[in-house]
This record gives structure tokens, sequence and C-alpha cells, in this order.
């Protein structure tokens, strides 16, 4: 039997998803069920001076319309803290419609409950709410002479500088090169396909429901409870499907609960769907921010110091700020680094995870100028890279856990024709097309939960498996490499095996964000299917029954369910065999995998990628196209080469779009997003898609988890829109150090 990790097989929910079989948490039919619609503020900073919901409560099949006025009160002020924690994970500490206060524009201020949501949405419109306008703070320039040094940012997990090496200004100082260069970015929003949605059932006993589109189910279950005042026994959490997320779904909002306080008082099952506009400020997104990046380097290109330093938008409330200088700080071997950041409290919802986040901001605004260096010093810029190669993690000393980042680069080239590139820019035309090749270093740091991860695996007598753990599909492939992973623990052919998730009926896994879903899942079922096929092999060796009696069990393997000795493969009997001979319906074993401590246990950790770029620049228009994407990457095992492959070329395809189409932008007049619709805010589709030829170099990595999987939901992004913008320059001689790069940028 071939390993079933690593194969290309298909998705084992492929067709239940275009059949329509498969049930999102806005499609469950339920008995009576009614529809919650949210009022969100018109201005951005102010009071609640008066709310007139007479005419929303007379119009037809209302049941309920609640404001700050009448609705309970959340036992707890909720606490910002990423859900990698495996524990709450709230989106901010604030919680709405408990007080007269507006934070931010779309802040929800009623909540209207009627039988169809078309009459929710028409009631909406019929709450008349007056506000005590006061000045806002919308935008980052807005906010510049006051902004401050966090002690903490990323809910407190991150301190609000990075430790210092060396002496930066002295080595600045001394440089023979020296670049100070500044990098902005417009906002983002993540616009998954299905809006965050949850449906909230009570029954009789006081337990709580919720289908709920969430990257974490236990998560969800325990943060909600605790808003609520419940035990988190009496709260159950649904998630099986959910239509994608890149970080909107991966902390808890204000929504679920929302919708389990109206469902409580309507006293039937209630469905809380947010709309597109909603999506734009009810869920975080990437903030406004601006990095500065000084390099000193010697003659050779050989750098001497760095410092990086970022000023972003926060909320009022919460010190936020994703984690833009981590990756950068170790991608190259400077001796001399430091770096910080600063934030501006502004009239807006906290910013929250966004695909890539930190690595995909921090990477373009380094490689930029790791690019610039290599025209400053005539090098080529992957042999600038390869002078400055960190063979050890330049913040610790450590070495690598694995690596492989050379190798990338090697390949990346190769695949791309790089030797043929004629380094001087502006030298290459085809008709009205300048044409431009670029390229960048990926990085993104492997993270891990802190708590244990569980899984549940169990054989039946007649040799199917049913492996489970609480963890959501949300688009990426979990429940097909959950099942290849199992099949491997078990020896058994994939179509034995079924996967189940996205319940807090199952053992716990901690939300599925930054890249450590996989890793996290894999090594709980790991260990589970290994430790339940060695229960078995143990039965088996010590039955005086068996053909493996009295065997080492060491030298026992299980292949197509059945075990036989290693040197004697004629030798053994099925799992089919042992169970029925005695009289055993099923066996079953917990596998439970408590991660690397977060210092990676005297290792750097780190997943490495090299991106390459061709693009086609109207010499009149200043219109881009992008022809060609190559990206290489070292993520560690790969547990689906097709599913991981998937995942890059989105990640890449984002990329894209952060490069020269995304940003969400800010109406500094009326404090709303001004484009908060799919049809302003601009994303890429199949007409943008280029050519994308993605490979990976698996190095093997004994440090991080089990399976040796550093995961790739998070690395495909990162270094995309630096290879753009390196390879826009390359075409027209003209550097842009801000995103999205536009065509009035290059006219």
């Amino acid at each position: 039997m071939s390993p079933a990790i690593g194969a290309a097989i298909d998705r084992v929910d492929g067709r239940a998803k275009v059949s329509g079989a498969a049930r999102y948490s806005g499609e469950m039919n339920l008995t009576d069920l009614h529809h919650a619609v949210l009022v969100g503020a018109r201005i951005p900073s102010g009071r609640i001076i008066g709310i007139d919901c007479r005419q929303a409560s007379v119009a037809d099949g209302v049941l309920a319309v609640l404001t700050h006025l009448d609705l309970p009160k959340v036992a707890v002020q909720p606490k910002l803290f990423p859900s990698l924690a495996g524990l709450t994970a709230h989106g901010q500490s604030f919680f709405p419609m408990q007080d007269d206060v507006v934070h931010y524009a779309g802040q929800p201020v009623a909540m209207v409950v009627a039988d169809t949501v078309e009459r929710a949405e028409y009631a909406a419109t019929l709450v008349e709410v007056n506000y005590a306008e006061t000045p806002s703070v919308t935008l980052l320039d807005q906010g510049r002479d006051q902004t401050y040094e966090p002690e903490r940012i990323f809910g407190g997990l991150m301190p609000g500088r990075n430790p210092t090496r060396g002496d930066p200004e002295a080595g600045f100082r001394d440089a023979v090169i020296k670049l100070d260069l500044s990098y902005r970015y417009a906002a983002n929003h993540q616009n998954p396909l299905e809006p965050s949605t949850t449906t909230a059932v009570w029954d009789d006993v006081d337990r709580l429901t919720l289908y709920d589109a969430t990257q974490g189910p236990t998560a969800t279950q325990l943060s909600v409870a605790e808003l609520l005042g419940l035990p988190p026994t009496v709260v159950r959490v649904v998630s099986h499907f959910v239509g994608g997320s890149f970080g909107a779904k991966a902390l808890i909002w204000a929504h679920p609960t929302l919708a389990a306080l109206a469902a409580r008082r309507v006293g039937r099952p209630v469905r809380l769907a947010l709309s597109r506009e909603q999506m734009f400020h009810s869920c975080g997104h990437r903030e406004e921010q601006e990095q500065r990046i000084s390099i000193g380097a010697g003659p050779d290109g050989r750098l001497t110091s760095l410092r990086h330093d970022k000023i972003s938008l926060t909320s009022h409330y919460d010190d936020w700020a994703e984690t833009s200088l981590l990756s950068a700080a170790i991608l190259y071997a400077s001796p001399n680094y430091a770096g910080g950041y600063r934030l501006a409290r502004g009239n807006t919802i906290s910013p929250t995870f966004t695909r890539g986040p930190g690595a995909a901001t921090g990477i373009f605004a380094l490689e930029s100028a790791m690019d610039e260096l290599a025209y400053e010093i005539g090098v080529d810029p992957i042999e600038l890279r390869l002078r400055n190669h960190a063979d050890v993690d330049p913040s610790t000393g450590n070495p690598w856990s694995s690596k492989g980042l050379k190798e990338c680069y090697q390949r990346g080239a190769e695949l791309f024709g790089w030797s043929e590139r004629d380094p001087q820019p502006g030298t290459r035309r085809e008709g009205q097309w300048l044409i431009g090749t670029g390229m960048a270093s990926a990085a993104y740091p492997v993270a891990a939960p802190i708590n244990p991860q569980r899984a549940r695996a169990r054989l039946y007598a007649d040799g199917s498996a049913v492996v489970e753990a609480g963890v959501s599909e949300f688009g990426t492939g979990m429940t097909t490499v959950m099942t290849q992973v199992a099949a491997d623990g078990l020896g058994l052919p994939v179509d034995r095996v079924r996967f189940l998730g996205g319940t807090t009926d199952l053992p716990n896994i901690a939300a599925a964000v930054g890249s450590a879903g996989s890793g996290a899942a894999s090594s709980a079922v790991h260990l589970a299917t290994t430790a339940l096929r060695d229960q078995l092999i143990g039965q088996a060796v010590a039955d005086g029954q068996s053909p493996l009696h009295g065997a080492d069990p060491s030298g026992v393997v299980v292949r197509d369910g059945r075990m036989c000795l290693r040197d004697h493969p004629d030798t053994g009997e099925t799992y089919v065999d042992l169970l029925q001979r005695n009289h055993m319906p099923d066996v079953e074993a917990l596998g439970s995998w408590m991660p690397t401590p977060p210092d990676g246990g005297g290792h750097g950790m780190h997943t490495f990628g090299a991106q390459f770029a061709e693009v086609a620049v109207d010499a009149d228009l200043g219109l881009v196209r992008v022809r060609r994407l190559v990206g290489v990457f070292a993520p560690g095992r790969i547990l689906n080469r097709k599913t991981a492959h998937s995942q890059l070329m989105g990640g890449m395809l984002w990329g894209l779009g952060q490069a020269l189409l995304e940003a969400t932008r800010m109406d500094p007049y009326t404090g709303r997003w001004a484009n908060a619709s799919l049809a302003d805010y601009l994303v890429p589709v199949n007409a943008d898609a280029p050519d994308i030829t993605i490979d990976t170099i698996e190095v093997p990595d004994q440090v991080v988890n089990p399976l040796g999987v550093k995961g790739v939901g998070e690395i495909g992004i990162v270094g995309t829109a630096a290879a753009i913008a390196n390879a826009v320059h390359h075409a027209t001689g003209r550097r842009i150090r801000h995103l999205p790069i536009t065509l009035e940028d290059l006219l």
C-alpha cells in the first residue's frame, strides 16, 4: 500500500460541495426559524441621544427590536486574545449595544428580529437613531501626531518592540551604502465568499446550539459561554462547512452572542447573517499602516544594519498591530537590528488577522528595499539574498528546525528562467508593453497552539475507521488531509477511513489559524491513530490464537488493514480477524499532542519560499498585467500535494490583489468605508489570473510537530506583492513604495 500522506487525492468533501449536499451555517433547515438584522451606527464617534423603534416594532412579522436600552448585559467584558491559545478568542475587548457610546461607523446599535429576512431588513430601515457626533480619527494621518508605543500587541502575545541585536545606529552610521525608505499600505478586508452567519437555537433545558461559520468551534463555544455567563457544557457549536475566512472568522465577534440573545428573547431559533457591507465593519480588517526600513550595507551588499519600524491605526480600546516585523527580522543575517511598533487610536473596529498577517506587509517592505539595494550596488537580486542568507536564526543564534530557502531560490530561478534576465530596467519591450521581472523571498512563522490538541480514533469490526477532532473545514481541505493522515496512521486504505470534525462534541482542536491548523490537527490525529494501531498490535502479539502471538511488537507493520511481520510479511492477520475473534465491535484510542514551546525548543521555526513575477506594463496607459508567477516553498511535509498547491496558488493570487487591486478607502467626511461592496472593493478574478507555477521543497523537520508539517495557508501570499512591485520597477524604471500600485502611479 503506497503512503496516503502526500498523495494528490481528490477532496473527500468535493461531491457534497458541488452537489449542494454540504450544509453551511446559513442553510440549516429549522422549524419556526426567525431572522435577525443589525442596524449599524451612521457616525464614527459620539453618543446615541435617542432611538425610535415604534414603526419597526409594529411592522409585519416583527417579534422584537433590541437596543442598548433593553439588550441583556453580557456577563463579562470580552478580552482580546488570539485563537491560537485554544481558549476564548474575542475579536475585540468591546461588546456593542451595552451603552450609548459609538466608537466606529457600523457598530451595531439595534437588532430587529422578524419571521422572514426580508421583513427584518425592512423593519431595520424604520429604526430611527439620533446621535450627538464628536470629532473622529479614521485615517492614519489624522492620528499621526498622537501615536504611542504599546507595551504589547497582537492580543498581548507579542511585545511592542522587537528585541534589539547589536548596535543598529552605529552599524548604519558606518555603512558604505545607506537606504532609508517608507512604504504605505491601504486597509484591506478579507471578503470570504460566505459572509459570517450564526443560527442560534435554545432547547427546553436551556441548552444553546450555535451553527456558526467559524475557524474554531471550541473558541466560539468558550467565548460565547463566557459572555452569556454559562458553563461551556451547555453551549454546543456546529461548524461542518465554512465558506472561506482569510482571517475574518478566526476570532469571535459580536454576532454569535447577539444571535443567541435574540433567540432567547423571542423563544425561537434565530439566524443572524451579516450583509456584505456589514462584513466591512464587523469582523476586523488589515489595518492602514506605514513602515520605514533603514538599511546599512557594505560595498558588497552585506547588511551591517537593519531598522524596521511600523505605525498603524488601531481601535480606541485594543492595542492591535499585525506582526509585520516578526518574519522580516529573521530573514537576513544582519548583525545589528532594531524594530518597533507605534499605534494611533482611531474610530475603527479592532483590526485582526488577514491572510499572511504581518508577513504579507512586512516582507513587502523588506524585499522591496532589498531590491533597491541590489540595484544600488549592481548585483543580482538573488545573489544579494544569498550573501545575506541567515544560516541560523539571527534573533537567537539557534539553528533552524528546517529551512530550504536556498533550494527555493535555485528551483524558482530554474522554473522562471531567471538567468535569461537583462538586469537593466526598461530594456525589454513587446509592442506597447514594457516587460519586467522581479523576485522576492517569502517567510512565515511556524505557529502552534499553547495547549494540548486531541483527536479520537475508533476502529470497527468490519475494518472501517472513524477519526474525530473538532476542527472546521473552511475550504482548505482539512477533512481530506486528516483522512489521509488517519489512513497512514492505522495502515488502512483511504476509502476505509472517515474523518469527522466541525463540532464541539468532538475532542478539542484550537482554531485553524496562522497556518497552524494542519500541524495541530495532523499531530493529534497521527498520535490517536498510531496509538490505536499499536494497541491492536499489542493485543495481537498477546493473543494465543493470533499468528503474531509472541512476536516483538516493534517488528509488526500494518498494510491494508493487515498486521504482519516486517521480515515475514506472510505471517499475520487482519484487524477484522482480531476483533471478530475476540467479539469486539469496536476499539478506540485518544491521541493528545502538546505543542513545541513557543521558543521552538531551542530552534528557529519558520516556513520559507521564493516568489518570481513577470509583468507587462502599458507604456501609455500604465495598465499592469501580471503574466507569470512562480512560487517555490519549503513548508515541511506535504500532506496532500493537490490541496497544498491549490492553497499556495490562492495565496499568490491574493498577493496579486494586494499588489495591484485591494484597498478599502475611508471617507474622512463620514468616517465610513467608501467602497464596502464587491462591486467597489476590487479583487482578482479569473481574467486577472496569470500562468502560475508552484513547486515545493520537502525538507524534513523533526522539531515542529510529529509529522514535520509547517502549513501552507499563509506563505503563498508572502512576497508575491514585492515580486510584482520589483517587476514593475524593472519594466518601467519607476519604484512604487505603496500598495496597491495604481494606474495613476505609472502614468
